[in-house]
């Protein structure tokens, strides 16, 4: 049912968030961005990208201690009356009868809706969305990434740590209609 997958290599979270941010600035109203990673791979750190390029109000943070919060356009971003961000952590949900009953149903078309942790809850909310699944080495394990090549460059910044500067290899999946016609620029 996927109609393509893309995978990029980035260096570390500002990398993350610039190409989410170009991503960002392509997702329009009643686009369903499912993420999926293991903590710390990047999930909110692409949000915020995202809202970047969406131009929402800053203050993405991590969902993790309410189900949903909502990011209005800023009148004063790049796009202007564009759609808001509706960010998700669904770890603690075990259905999708629990997705059901936060709602996401009454803003999932006139907003871009991303979902952390939301493979197998949240497929019915549209018959179009973009899987987006993050990878990063953890510990003494290095992320093996093959013959990957992306649009990653190397770090200039000095005294970045070693955990944030270790590569990410981010995997995008479009599903159904919506993304029919190829995967957006990045």
């Amino acid at each position: 049912m996927s109609a393509w997958t893309r995978t990029v290599v980035v260096d570390g979270p500002e990398q993350t968030q610039a190409l989410a941010e170009r991503l960002g600035a392509q997702l329009r109203a009643g686009d369903l961005v499912v993420l999926t990673g293991e903590l710390g791979a990047g999930k909110t750190t692409f949000t915020q990208g995202l809202g970047r390029g969406l131009g929402v109000r800053e203050g993405i943070i991590s969902p993790t201690f309410v189900l949903v919060r909502r990011h209005p356009s800023a009148p004063d971003g790049p796009r202007p009356g564009g759609p808001d961000l509706v960010h998700v952590d669904a770890y603690r949900l075990s259905s999708p009868a629990e997705v059901d009953d936060i709602d996401l149903e009454d803003t999932v078309d006139t907003a871009v809706t991303v979902v952390e942790w939301g493979t197998g809850l949240v497929e019915h909310l549209s018959d179009s969305r973009l899987e987006v699944s993050l990878e990063r080495a953890v510990g003494a394990d290095p992320l093996d990434l093959g013959d990957l090549t992306g649009p990653a460059e190397e770090s200039e910044e000095e005294g970045e740590e070693a955990d944030d500067a270790e590569p990410r290899r981010i995997t995008l999946t479009g599903v159904g209609p919506r993304w029919a016609g190829g995967p957006p620029r990045l």
